[in-house]
């Protein structure tokens, strides 16, 4: 059969390995398909750049726009990253009628309206698993696998950088700072790592996931965000004495009577019995709770430039299938259109440590500002040094407004000397 063309946006870690595998694989996904793949052609910012596979000079170009216009083309992928150029290629290729394979989450998380109602206009495909955890087959099962039943909350790690640098702080009681240069050198995080520790990288995904798991529209700026640069090395070892990890979460769930959902991105201590807790180094999993199926969970490589491009590859694949069959797959689904409510109204739960002077009467005290903050205490446990004593307390579910506003209020009480940890809690009773 005539060959299915291909233009890709990008020759870096990603798209390197996309050349590669869509050389290495001809043949399998020919016969998966059915016709040939053929690369029509690489847009690249520079022409003399060594890359990771070799390239065929001859496909190697600088005018991207022109590439992903071409009559011949059948499948543009975009695996450049970032808002422009990006958007306005893949708004380009969609108006020539081309179908779209993109790993870019912050492009969807940022404008991901914009793009799919051309998809639409242009009769086009848009497929995109590799925007979120890599290699995980995580999307596709959120977008049509699940598409029966209701999803009530998702939540893991999807962040490798990140649960990285927490595993290293955990395991050998390394600082954020020794932990992160570890992250860099081993190439897991970049020189400059704002995205990956400030939680920008997991909020994009975030979005992207709740926008599938709940049939409604949510951005990036939708989500709450937290990162993990004020996570120190005695944080992580308090959790460790009480039992517990801490993790850069993503958690996407439906409030309790269904008329909203939240959506946010901060560390939490989980219990060392979750699995979470055993995700290790740059890995990534994702618990998905749905009313009929229960718990699943994915788990896999959630970077990278080979497990990345394995889920491009897939999208190729599944687009291709489409285009010779005559057919798109799913379009955006915003039938819901849940809005997202604020973090302050999100049920949650609070570690708190503090440390207070050691006379009769303070956890008293304590516990009564709890009670008027309409806060419930789970557990206490203190431990005294001389004239001074820690008390650390885990609350049950409460607004996060009335569990900050606790905290707040325990910082101008005379008998606490410091509020020394604040973290919340997730993965047990609240799962």
């Amino acid at each position: 059969m005539k060959p299915l063309k291909v233009a890709l946006l990008g020759c870096g870690v990603v798209g390197s390995q996309v050349v590669r595998l869509l050389g290495e694989q001809a043949a399998d996904l020919a016969a998966r398909v059915g016709a040939p793949l053929e690369l029509a052609g690489v847009a690249v910012r520079r022409m003399g750049k060594k890359r990771d596979t070799d390239v065929d000079p001859a496909l190697l170009t600088t005018d991207a726009e022109g590439l992903v216009t071409r009559d011949d083309v059948d499948i543009v992928v975009e695996v450049i990253g970032g808002i422009e150029p990006a958007r306005s290629l893949i708004l380009a290729a969609m108006a020539k009628g081309k179908s779209v394979v993109t790993a870019n989450k912050a492009l969807l998380a940022e404008d991901g309206a914009t793009i799919h109602a051309a998809a639409k206009a242009g009769g086009a495909d848009l497929y995109f698993e590799a925007s979120v955890a890599g290699a995980i087959p995580l999307l596709r099962p959120l977008r049509e696998s699940l598409n029966g039943d209701h999803v009530r909350r998702v939540l893991g790690i999807v962040n490798g950088t990140t649960n990285y640098i927490l595993d290293k702080m955990d395991a050998e009681g390394s600082s954020f700072t020794d932990a992160l240069e570890e992250a860099q050198a081993l190439g897991y995080a970049e020189a400059d790592p704002t995205a990956d520790v400030e939680g920008f990288d997991a909020a994009a995904k975030a979005a992207i996931l709740a926008g599938l798991a709940y049939h409604s529209r949510v951005t990036a700026a939708d989500v709450h965000r937290e990162g993990i640069t004020e996570i120190s090395a005695t944080d992580v070892a308090s959790a460790k004495a009480m039992g517990y990890v801490i993790k850069l979460l993503a958690i996407c769930a439906r409030s309790d009577d269904g008329r909203s959902i939240g959506v946010r991105v901060h560390p939490a201590m989980i219990p060392r019995s979750h699995p979470l807790a055993g995700v290790r180094e740059a890995y990534n999993a994702v618990f998905v709770e749905a009313e009929s199926a229960g718990e699943l969970m994915f788990y896999g490589k959630g970077a990278g430039g080979a497990p990345t491009a394995s889920a491009v590859l897939g999208d190729i694949v599944a687009v291709a299938r489409n285009r010779l069959a005559g057919t798109r797959g799913p379009d955006e689904s915003t039938y819901a259109d849940l809005p997202v409510h604020p973090m302050g109204d999100t049920l949650t739960r609070y570690h708190v440590a503090l440390d207070v002077a050691d006379k009769p009467g303070v956890l008293a005290r304590v516990a009564e500002l709890f009670a008027t903050q309409d806060v419930s205490i789970q557990t206490v446990r203190q431990e005294g040094h001389g004239d001074d004593a820690q008390l650390v307390l885990v609350t049950h579910r409460a607004s996060d407004a009335a569990l900050s506003g606790t905290i707040e209020s325990l910082r101008r009480l005379d008998i606490v000397r410091a509020v020394a940890g604040v973290m919340r809690v997730e993965g047990d009773d609240n799962l």
